[in-house]
């Protein structure tokens, strides 16, 4: 009677244990930040790559264009196949690209910049990630259209690709 009773909440316990990672199995684990409300762009102040003085916001995104913000490092192998595309979208002259060069090592960025060519106006430096995650961003690649009323008004996660350099393309018009 006893080896029943315990085999009996053996069979209890498995079974709530199913139904539990059962249930889990829907929820899905991909984050994606919700930026369907029109954001403004962090107010900040950060390093230039080039020159390493500290610049503010409202002169890197003083003029009333379109911006590209890329979100990039070195080290991102995801980084390198877009790149070709980034410089292809800087030759549009309605668009300024903005770099954020997310927790990298600068010598690295620069052979990386170097290599494969700078597509950006401005690149400025995001040593320990803040400023990216003021952006809404918790990775790299990532690329953020922004508005001339300085709103985050489109976001896209991971490398672009030709697809949606022709959707920026339609937005920036």
């Amino acid at each position: 009677m006893k080896n029943k009773f315990i085999l009996l909440i053996i069979i209890i316990f498995l079974s709530f244990c199913f139904i539990i990672f059962y249930k889990g199995l829907d929820n899905s684990t991909i984050y994606s930040p919700n930026i369907s409300n029109k954001k403004i762009i962090p107010t900040f102040e950060a390093k230039d790559f080039n020159s390493m003085a500290y610049l503010n916001s409202e002169k890197i995104f003083e003029e009333d264009i379109y911006y590209i913000v890329n979100i990039w490092a070195s080290w991102c192998v995801p980084c390198r196949t877009e790149h070709p595309l980034l410089m292809r979208l800087s030759k549009n002259q309605s668009v300024k690209l903005i770099g954020l060069n997310y927790r990298d090592n600068l010598n690295n960025a620069k052979n990386f910049i170097d290599e494969f060519g700078n597509p950006y106006s401005q690149i400025i430096i995001d040593n320990d990630g803040t400023l990216s995650f003021e952006f809404g961003a918790y990775g790299v690649p990532e690329t953020l259209i922004i508005d001339k009323n300085k709103r985050i008004i489109k976001k896209f996660i991971g490398p672009i690709n030709k697809k949606i350099v022709e959707e920026i393309k339609l937005i920036i018009k």
